[in-house]
């Protein structure tokens, strides 16, 4: 990718913001060596990398890099078994520290409990070599996934935090040898914690010894201290003195008033802490040269820490910047294809920046965009070539979800003022020289961008120049984006295929641009309104209009009149969407008005039916009792056959006047063809006002099963009634709701059992008649029955067998048994129809 454009686009600007994103030094100079890439594998797999690492952040909280120090200079010493100073292993320790904390960071949730466990098993653990366990139960090896993490949790990530290896037990032996770039742990060694308790014994005997000396000659003394010069314990004598305490003199203050003598006495004993001294550095040495030697075998496992932090540190600085710009990814393609969905350029205040909307290289590959100037015309321009570049180095960018871009091998950009005083260029030769080496390097992968192309000379060569220029590269199939003052380019855009035009929108009515980019629309400049605006006087713009050309005019008058009437179209149809908003809402409370007459219509039916087969029972149950008492009273007396007769004739007509008030549920408004009938459609079941899917396919009788939500029942086909599309208000069989006629039931109004209990009693007798029928033909028939009674809640009902064999009464109250809603059930008694029927109580 060429540097100019990188320059002028403005791309360093933000690789400096990614910088400082970045942790480490390592991560900071990955930073700025970034580069756009024109492999689409490549940019496929920073960008995967860039999402998942943004995915973590939002999961899982940032995680830092700090600590991440170079030791490749170190690396290389211990390669040929030099050893390492303090600072050098310190480096190394907190690299490794850093490969701790990203490694945990880098671990799922059930891999961490996982090791956790382990962790508490292996509390003790030997060499930390590849793949071995260390103490804190972390598997430090390059290792594969933990397969007890679930495999949808893995990303492009996971490679790299599973190369990391922490070496826990160097890291921790350095750590307690070195405690800080000036300090060696005294026990960091046998030797060195010897020597130290022998320096200490040795300088509490010199204190003794010169605190003795101090209190017998504080006279001789210019202070009571006890001072080192040389690194040997001295005291402070008065000049004149000096004579009086023997001794080697080591030094004399500024004034010559003072010297600073060893007496003679601890001139020994500061001998052997000078010994002692030697001796503490050769083991500090000793420690430095055996912890140098345990970090020699891990040199690979160290680099490879060291490049992979660095990465790591890089993607994460990748996905701050993407999560401070609110980017998203680019979806790339090796079309040529671009479409910014609600671009915002990344330089600009977020928030007074316009969102653009540009597409190219679709239906067009040149696209020519005109306006005011101050329009947005060079900030559209610069979105297109900043979010190529940002998007091809693996960087998100501010725009909305499912915006596209594509692979370029070059990205050409002309734009500002290029006029130069050292090489004698004017503005005109300085594009033109720019223009020149583009036409020379750009092929079919190159996007091209232009601002003001041809301006800078007579206005008439210049639009000339322009329009071979920008044709060369359209037959170039070059995808090309060019900004321009002259009505020509309009023209051309118009007039050419694969030529599209666009404008930057100026508001006429505040003489303000609204920076909105509208592809489709030529611009027009409005030099004039702008120039009164800022207070060019109205007779020298009268004069101005009277020297342009009468084809100029009229041009100018057509853009006018196409942009009066694109913001009338804009205007009606947002009318007309409002008025569509409005008729559906009056469309539904029309719907919900008519649903709540059918439901308070359908309540009095009820009620007035449930209150006639109440006095039907009543009258049933008298005349019952009436007949038992004649039948008492008239025993032995011979007219019992024909008490029982009329009895029975009674009952038959009270049946029948009870079967003319039950409400019967209304036929389908069209017969179904059972050949037509497929699974998966939608039906209603008319008797219980429910919507379902077909399960089954009807029977020989027309019988089928239906789903309707959690409730599967048997019905006849006779009793269905198939939907329309857009009557398929519901979805069954997966969890969602059920429509109740058409109608989801509201919150608070009752729950799905009580809405079908209501449309059941208005319906369910309350028996079932089963005689004629076989065993296999009975028991589904009594079933569903029974399903449907208890739904409507009905507290009893009688299932009529009849005596024959007694072969279907058994199969009857066997099946019974078996159902759980089943309260008790009994044979009749006189009256009710004797052991030909069976009455059965629900729960």
């Amino acid at each position: 990718m060429n540097q100019k454009a990188l320059k002028t686009l403005e791309y360093d600007k933000i690789i400096n913001q990614l910088t400082e994103y970045a942790a480490s030094p390592l991560g900071k100079e990955l930073c700025r060596s970034l580069t756009p890439s024109s492999d689409l594998e490549e940019i496929r797999t920073w960008q995967a990398q860039t999402t998942d690492a943004v995915t973590r952040i939002r999961f899982k909280g940032s995680t830092s890099f700090s600590g991440v120090r170079d030791i490749g200079d170190s690396l290389k010493r211990l390669e040929i078994g030099s050893s390492l100073g303090i600072h050098e292993l310190l480096a190394i320790s907190s690299n490794l520290t850093a490969a701790a904390r990203a490694k945990a960071y880098g671990r799922h949730e059930a891999e961490q409990d996982t090791r956790s466990g382990a962790a508490n098993r292996n509390t003790t653990g030997g060499k930390d070599g590849a793949g071995s366990r260390n103490t804190a139960g972390q598997n430090t090896g390059a290792g594969t996934p933990d397969s007890n993490a679930p495999e949808d949790d893995y990303d492009s990530l996971e490679p790299l935090f599973a190369g990391l290896e922490p070496l826990t037990p160097l890291n921790n032996e350095i750590k307690r040898c070195i405690l800080s770039e000036d300090e060696i742990a005294d026990d960091a060694s046998p030797g060195l914690s010897h020597v130290r308790r022998s320096m200490k014994v040795a300088a509490d005997r010199i204190h003794t010894q010169l605190n003795s000396i101090l209190n017998s000659n504080r006279s001789y003394l210019q202070d009571a201290v006890i001072t080192m010069r040389d690194g040997r314990y001295c005291l402070p004598v008065k000049s004149e003195y000096k004579n009086q305490v023997s001794g080697m003199v080591h030094d004399q203050s500024s004034t010559g008033s003072t010297l600073f003598i060893e007496p003679m006495a601890i001139v020994k004993l500061n001998n052997e802490i000078r010994e002692l001294e030697i001796q503490e550095q050769k083991e500090i040495e000793a420690v430095l040269a055996s912890l140098s030697n345990q970090a020699a075998p891990y040199c690979e496992e160290l680099r490879m820490n060291q490049e992979l932090l660095a990465q790591l540190d890089f993607i994460f600085a990748k996905a701050g910047l993407a999560r401070h710009y609110k980017c998203s990814a680019p979806v790339f393609n090796d079309r040529g294809y671009i479409h910014i969905k609600d671009g915002r350029h990344p330089l600009l205040n977020p928030q007074t920046a316009v969102p653009i909307n540009i597409w190219l290289g679709r239906d067009f590959d040149l696209l020519i965009v005109t306006g005011p100037n101050t329009g947005g015309k060079t900030v559209s321009l610069k979105t297109v070539g900043l979010f190529t570049l940002m998007g091809q180095a693996g960087l998100h960018i501010p725009a909305w979800e499912g915006s596209e871009l594509a692979v370029f091998d070059e990205v050409f950009a002309d734009i500002g003022d290029e006029q130069s005083i050292e090489q004698s260029l004017s503005t005109f030769s300085a594009h033109m020289t720019n223009t020149v080496r583009i036409l020379n390097e750009a092929d079919s992968r190159s996007l091209c961008l232009f601002d003001e192309l041809g301006a800078g000379t007579d206005p008439t060569e210049g639009a000339a120049l322009a329009i071979a220029i920008l044709t060369f590269l359209h037959n170039m199939k070059c995808r090309t984006m060019a900004t321009t003052h002259y009505s020509e380019l309009k023209v051309f855009a118009l007039t050419t295929p694969g030529v599209e035009n666009a404008c930057c929108e100026f508001s006429v009515e505040t003489l303000q641009p609204t920076y909105r980019l509208l592809i489709g629309v030529p611009g027009k400049s409005n030099a004039f309104a702008i120039s009164s605006k800022l207070g060019l006087p109205d007779y020298i713009i009268d004069e101005a209009r009277n020297h342009l050309e009468a084809k100029d005019v009229s041009f100018e008058d057509l853009l006018t009149s196409l942009e009066s009437s694109r913001l009338t179209i804009e205007k009606e149809q947002a009318e007309i969407n409002a008025y569509k908003d409005e008729i559906a809402k009056l469309k539904s409370r029309l719907t919900q008005k008519e649903e709540r007459l059918d439901e308070r219509k359908d309540k009095v039916i009820r009620s007035a039916t449930e209150e006639a087969q109440r006095i039907l029972r009543e009258a049933k149950e008298t005349a019952d009792q009436t007949i038992k008492q004649i039948n008492k009273l008239t025993a032995g007396a011979g007219i019992n056959k024909e008490l029982e007769e009329q009895r029975s004739r009674l009952r038959d007509q009270l049946k029948k006047t009870d079967d003319k008030l039950a409400v019967k549920a209304k036929g389908p408004s069209q017969p179904i063809s059972p050949k037509k009938l497929k699974i998966g459609d939608g039906v209603k079941v008319l008797s219980m006002n429910l919507k379902g899917t077909v399960s089954t396919l009807p029977n020989a009788k027309g019988d089928l099963y239906v789903q309707m939500g959690i409730l599967r029942s048997l019905v006849n086909i006779r009793d269905l009634e198939l939907l329309n599309e857009k009557d398929i208000n519901a979805t069954l069989g997966d969890g969602s709701s059920i429509s109740y006629g058409g109608k989801s039931p509201a919150k608070g109004k009752g729950s799905g059992s009580s809405q079908i209990k209501v449309s059941k009693s208005a319906t369910i007798s309350t028996e079932v008649n089963l005689i004629g029928m076989t065993v296999d033909e009975a028991l589904p028939v009594m079933e569903k029955y029974l399903d449907d009674a208890y739904l409507a809640h009905l507290p009893s009902v009688r299932v009529v067998h009849g005596r024959g064999t007694g072969a279907l009464k058994n199969a009857v109250h066997k099946r019974l048994r078996q159902l759980k809603y089943v309260k008790e059930f009994r044979l009749g008694q006189f009256g009710e129809g004797d052991s030909g029927v069976t009455v059965v109580t629900f729960k």
